[in-house]
């Protein structure tokens, strides 16, 4: 994932700041408690492909 890009784009809902997670391939909305899929090097900022995250995982 380009850190570039990272910098550039924003959460779709709450336009704040998303947190690559490398291992799990996903950005991370920390404040909306989502996160969204990254595929074949893309991220998918579609609220229906995100998926909620608990408060254990959003350390």
């Amino acid at each position: 994932m380009d850190n570039r890009l990272i910098n550039i784009i924003a959460c779709p809902i709450c336009h704040g700041k998303l947190i690559y997670d490398k291992q799990n391939l996903e950005l991370i909305c920390k404040f909306d408690h989502i996160a969204y899929p990254i595929r074949k090097n893309i991220p998918v900022l579609l609220r229906e492909e995100a998926r909620k995250i608990s408060l254990d995982e959003d350390k």
